[in-house]
């Protein structure tokens, strides 16, 4: 099934058929045809003789003498053509479609939709080019850092195929800008994200736009694809997401309070600040965050001061600058902030020369502190280390920079689990900070455990990702959503790669696409949420005989109880283009279905209503499916006699959602402001793993 349409996108020449020369050798030929046959021919009769001769609605078949000229195409047209067909091939350079996210599966995707030859091509993206991100988003050079990556991504993508038309927009997706009527106008919405909010975002949108979505991502060497389809197959929020551990960046760099804190900070922050590329823009998701403004700039500030340290590497005050900066001067920055410490422990800041002076004895012992990794190095063990390791790390620095060439990059170095010297570095930092905030200290044995086990971003695993979403989406354009597979990408697994897989059926208790989508067109200024509740949703919707809640993203609009913003324009609560107002039948035997009303803004005159919807009056709404009656116990752990069979996909310790549920929406009210989401490193449950966002 993945093999028919394998070499899609390339500009390798299909073989001709035995019977058929090849395209370039009939264009030689028919030229040839042409330049023969041109001088024997007769003059052109004039218009009367024309008339006179032959029979008006007569065509003559072509013969020898008068050859057909084929059309002109281009190679790469002519090899779509041959390996798609006529019809696909159509289909997909007439299409227009949307792809969120030029990271790293979005540079591979981009290339493939521009080689395959769709037509019209949408490229969304807010991030910008980091060092970090060259070694596999291959569409970006050392000259666009810091740049925008949709704007680069396009501007390189176009040299492929002149032809294609590539829109590209430096935003975020969540942008009002973007709302259902704008997803409505693409063919295939592509996800290239790794953000979990931003994808469910995506998926959600294309779910209220009847717009089908192939939705992408990667860990490592694993990977996935899967066709979304409202109403045909499952969408993202199907399945319950395994919650990863996620740690706000502040808790890493300010307030750590776990061992992986620390280990975290000096793997990802601090090594790549003096060794490596400033920031580790990858391992850090750095969402808008009003509240942590001020701190996020305070810690811009402090990458700045650590640059200036960089210059000193090499020299002898460079390992006490250092050791002063980060576990003085910063810590004593921490704990002047006092409404940070009311509740928990102060960290205790530290004196390179008392410490020097306390590890005297270790600094004796250094070659067997060094040769144990089974040991917990005490802080003065942990102070030789952190010393012996940036000796040896300059050293490696300098060289690198001594032997590079004027026209290369400048040399950094990374971490690596089997890299005594990176691992020392890390090591000994966690220990260090470790103790200044009262955390355990680990050996260096389990620290290569924890800082070892990162799961990096593959750029084979996301090309071949990247090749599957347009194999998948060919199926798409062809309606054939009963042959789209969900495919999984697992390399180690036992049977093959690839591991294709009929797409889910929607899980009818899902919050997000088990609901009933409508729009409706408003005028935020003139249009009250008395209108919506009786016009709409009473008269037009059906509701007149139900009690309901209304909702919007920041909490409760309306219910029974709560009538005080009837009589408010919707402009007043906040409600324009791109809201999403969502109903709760709140009837216990016989309830519909959550509808789901994506609100998008208009005009209307004085006499004319002052809402427009999208759905017919009174539209069949489903009903929600009914609750199993729970078995009869016996008091006992097992059921009527049979063994207690737990629920597939349930993970253990977490809260099952409701099949009611309306998506976690806030039980409060609408005049409460929403709250922005904090910066986040994820962390995975199993073993510690850190997944380092491929954005």
């Amino acid at each position: 099934m993945e093999d028919k349409s394998a070499n899609a996108g390339t500009e390798v020449p299909a073989p001709a058929a035995a019977e058929a020369p090849a395209p370039s050798h009939l264009e030689k030929q028919e030229q040839h045809q042409n330049a023969q046959e041109q001088p024997q021919q007769p003059p052109q009769p004039t218009q009367q003789q024309s008339t006179q001769r032959q029979p008006p609605q007569e065509q003559v078949a072509p013969t020898k003498s008068t050859p057909q000229r084929r059309p002109q195409v281009t190679p790469r047209d002519r090899f779509n053509h041959q390996s798609l067909g006529v019809s696909l091939n159509s289909n997909v350079k007439q299409a227009r479609v949307l792809m969120v996210g030029a990271g790293g599966i979005g540079c591979e995707l981009l290339k493939n939709l521009v080689l395959t030859g769709f037509g019209e091509i949408h490229v969304v993206d807010l991030d910008t080019i980091d060092l970090s991100n060259l070694n596999r988003q291959f569409l970006f050079g050392h000259e666009h850092i810091k740049k925008s990556k949709a704007l680069v991504a396009k501007d390189a993508a176009q040299k492929f195929n002149p032809n294609v038309r590539i829109v590209a927009h430096h935003a975020n997706i969540k942008d009002a800008q973007f709302s259902v009527s704008w997803f409505r106008g693409f063919r295939v919405v592509f996800n290239a994200l790794d953000n979990l909010e931003a994808r469910r975002h995506v998926n959600r949108m294309c779910l209220a736009a009847d717009v089908p979505l192939v939705e992408s991502g990667t860990t490592g060497f694993n990977g996935q694809v899967q066709v979304i389809k409202k109403g045909v197959t499952a969408c993202y929020d199907c399945t319950p997401k395994e919650a990863p551990k996620s740690f706000p960046v502040c808790t890493i760099r300010s307030t750590p309070s776990q061992p992986i804190h620390c280990i975290v900070w000096a793997k990802s922050y601090l090594l790549n600040e003096i060794f490596g590329t400033s920031e580790d823009q990858a391992v850090f998701d750095h969402s808008e965050d009003a509240e942590n403004a001020s701190e996020i700039e305070e810690l811009r500030r402090e990458s700045q001061a650590l640059k200036k340290i960089r210059e000193a590497v090499g020299t002898p005050e460079f390992p006490r600058m250092l050791f002063d900066k980060v576990f003085n001067a910063d810590i004593e920055r921490l704990r002047s902030v006092e409404d940070m410490w009311k509740s928990r422990r102060a960290p205790e800041p530290l004196k390179y020369e008392t410490l020097m002076d306390q590890a005297k004895d270790a600094t004796a012992a250094k070659s067997s502190v060094l040769a144990n990794d089974q040991n917990v190095w005490s802080l003065e063990e942990s102070l030789v280390v952190f010393n012996d390791s940036l000796e040896r790390l300059s050293k490696r620095l300098l060289e690198l920079k001594n032997a590079k060439e004027e026209s290369a990059p400048e040399p950094v170095i990374t971490f690596d689990k089997d890299d005594q010297d990176t691992l020392d570095f890390v090591a000994s930092s966690a220990n260090i900070r470790s103790t200044i905030f009262g955390i355990d200290r680990k050996s260096r044995f389990d620290i290569k455990q924890m800082a070892g086990n990162i799961i990096p971003a593959i750029a084979t695993t996301n090309a071949i990702v990247a090749g599957l979403c347009v194999l998948q989406a060919f199926k798409v354009l062809k309606g054939e959503y009963s042959e789209a597979k969900e495919v999984f990408l697992t390399p180690f697994a036992p049977a093959r790669l690839l591991a294709p897989d009929r797409s889910r059926e929607p899980n009818a208790a899902c919050p997000v696409c088990g609901v009933f989508n409508t729009a409706v067109t408003v005028d935020p200024s003139r249009t009250t949420l008395h209108d919506l509740v009786d016009g709409l949703l009473r008269k037009h919707l059906g509701f007149s005989e139900k009690d309901f809640v209304l909702n919007n993203e920041v909490g409760i609009l309306y219910d029974p109880d709560e009538t005080d913003n009837l009589p408010k324009k919707l402009v007043e609560l906040g409600i324009g283009d791109g809201s999403f107002l969502t109903v709760i039948d709140e009837d216990d035997e016989d309830a519909w279905v959550n509808v789901v009303i994506s609100v998008e803004e208009g005009s209307f005159g004085e006499d004319e209503s002052p809402f427009q919807s999208s759905s017919a009056e009174h539209p069949e709404i489903p009903r929600k499916p009914k609750k199993a009656a729970p078995a009869e116990t016996n008091g006992a752990a097992d059921q009527n006699g049979d063994d207690a069979v737990e629920e597939v996909g349930a993970p253990k310790g977490v809260k099952r959602t409701r099949p009611d549920d309306d998506g976690g929406q806030p039980l409060k009210k609408a005049r409460m402001a929403e709250s922005a989401g904090d910066d986040i490193v994820v962390i995975e449950d199993a073993g510690g793993a850190i997944v380092i966002g491929d954005d």
